[in-house]
């Protein structure tokens, strides 16, 4: 069995199909993990804890070891979520009959790539690494009750977002909350009291600054469960569309999105963001993309030259935008801590006219370099 790394960069960038039990018995462990896990989709929540770290280098309260621990349990974390929720799914006969999670990628237990006593091995493998991690943040912040409370709340939401929660139509709201606030400051305060220094009076900020991550993170969801609304309907799974119907979900997944924009705004107004993260508007097409799709119903079948959107219709818009609105977030970050680190002076200081004339340059370039790109590929 030869390392793929190769198929290590593909499954953590886009969603793996695959039907042949060769090809996959062919595969190295980690290419196995990455795929059942769908990694290309956890992947949101490596960029949380970057944001929750960066936030935490900017305030000088980061430490880079605690950091990369925290991030792979986290990484873990998501990963266990998602090989119980198949196992849970498929137990239930909810993945059965060509249900829509086989249609987009590898489902291992429905199509017999391994059994339901191997899903559990993995799901076990997993869940400790991922318990250790979070048995780490505790013993690291000095069993601080802020932190064993984060620890056991987000222990209960992976062994019950399946169920009970998804059916209540509590999922999207748990996936909003989790990859945006809690999240983001979570591994903000695990760094903060890890270096010794008490909780920060303007930790809120943070948790704002989490909220427009969680809730692009959430579109994702929304949209992915309105994708399968009719689905859901006939296998009694009550997700948030199926209990609003499809005309509110897809008004609902707009709102998120456009809010994120608007509360990146706010900070930026307050002066809790630097103009850097005017990035984000790097993004605005990708906005209107996903707007023009979600202003219509869902159509019966992929329309000419979308058919690599199908079935993931909504979702995949949503998606694609949360990729590079969330490649701009961080970048917005980083050069907002990068530039109140280094000493460099700006007329009327970061925020000021200079901080503005390079922020608006770096958004030209990268629409310029954007265009280059487009016009080699054509």
């Amino acid at each position: 069995m030869k390392i793929n790394f190769a198929m290590w960069r593909k499954a953590s960038w886009e969603l793996i199909k695959m039907e042949n039990k060769h090809e996959w018995d062919a595969l190295d462990v980690i290419s196995k993990w990455l795929i059942a896990t769908r990694s290309a989709v956890t992947a949101v929540t490596i960029y949380s804890s970057v944001i929750g770290g960066l936030l935490a280098w900017r305030d000088g309260q980061f430490s880079f070891w605690p950091w990369l621990i925290v991030t792979l349990g986290l990484f873990m974390a998501h990963g266990t979520n998602n090989l119980l929720n198949d196992y849970t799914d498929f137990s239930r006969g909810i993945d059965k009959d060509n249900y829509f999670r086989t249609q987009y990628g590898v489902h291992p237990l429905v199509q017999g790539f391994w059994t339901k006593s191997q899903q559990i091995q993995w799901f076990l493998v997993s869940g400790v690494i991922a318990f250790l991690s979070g048995v780490f943040a505790v013993v690291y912040t000095g069993a601080n009750p802020y932190i064993i409370g984060l620890f056991a709340f987000g222990s209960l939401v992976l062994l019950f977002y399946t169920w009970p929660m998804k059916y209540w139509a509590l999922g999207e709201l748990a996936i909003f909350v989790i990859w945006g606030p809690i999240m983001i400051a979570g591994v903000y305060l695990v760094l903060t009291l890890g270096k010794g220094n008490p909780i920060p009076a303007d930790l809120w900020k943070v948790a704002l600054a989490g909220v427009p991550f969680g809730l692009s993170v959430a579109s994702i969801n929304v949209a992915k469960h309105t994708d399968k609304l009719n689905d859901d309907k006939k296998k009694g799974v009550g997700t948030f569309p199926v209990r609003v119907g499809q005309t509110v979900a897809r008004y609902t997944t707009m709102a998120t999105i456009v809010i994120a924009y608007v509360v990146v705004i706010y900070l930026v107004a307050i002066g809790y963001f630097s103009v850097f993260m005017l990035l984000i508007l790097f993004a605005i097409k990708r906005v209107f993309f996903a707007l023009a799709v979600l202003l219509k119903p869902r159509p019966e079948g992929p329309p000419a030259g979308f058919e690599a959107f199908w079935p993931t219709w909504f979702s995949g818009f949503a998606f694609y935008h949360n990729r590079m609105f969330g490649g701009m977030f961080v970048l917005g970050i980083l050069l907002d801590t990068l530039f109140r680190k280094l000493p460099l002076n700006f007329p009327g200081g970061i925020n000021g006219l200079g901080g503005v004339a390079l922020a608006i340059g770096l958004v030209i370039a990268g629409v310029q370099m954007a265009r280059e790109k487009s016009k080699k590929a054509a």
